[in-house]
């Protein structure tokens, strides 16, 4: 019963606005998932450029915005989402910039779970179960970005089975 009035406590402040946005969360198109925010222009201009897998226009995009407000732990996130899934990404900016959107948001769903498919692409399993970890506490009643990462670990470990 507690459980319950918990969950009814948190979608009563979701409703009431006291969710933030999902926005630079997890999957293949960041940021489709919000609850409610404004909207920001650079994020749903990043996201157009997303799902039409211009990497190069969104890392420009959101490299720019940087330079502007260097403390967006969105930008920083969303700007080494674009570096990591461009034909050549550059690894240590993609965890230069990850790390940085965690400093500056420790809770930041989208970044942990961005962070652990990172670890992923160069082998550190742990890392990425690391950041597993910590979603799940993030996500008390579960959430994208801990689905998404709970699956990239499980394809990566059965990949490494085969």
């Amino acid at each position: 019963m507690r459980q319950l009035a918990c969950y009814l406590a948190a979608a009563a402040a979701l409703l009431a606005g006291g969710g933030t946005a999902l926005a630079a969360g997890g999957g293949d198109s960041p940021n489709d998932r919000t609850i409610s925010a404004p909207a920001d222009p650079v994020i749903e201009q990043a996201q157009e450029k997303f799902r039409a897998k211009d990497y190069a226009g969104a890392e420009a995009l959101l490299g720019e915005a940087l330079r502007r407000n260097p403390n967006s732990a969105d930008y920083h996130n969303l700007y080494a989402y674009a570096i990591r899934k461009g034909p050549n990404p550059r690894m240590a900016l993609v965890f230069e910039h990850y790390n940085e959107a965690l400093r500056l948001d420790p809770k930041h769903r989208g970044a942990h779970e961005y962070l652990g498919e990172a670890y992923l692409m160069v082998g550190n399993l742990d890392k990425a179960k690391e950041h597993l970890r910590i979603l799940d506490d993030l996500c008390t009643f579960g959430c994208p970005e801990y689905t998404m990462l709970k699956d990239a670990v499980a394809a990566y470990e059965a990949k490494a089975k085969r």
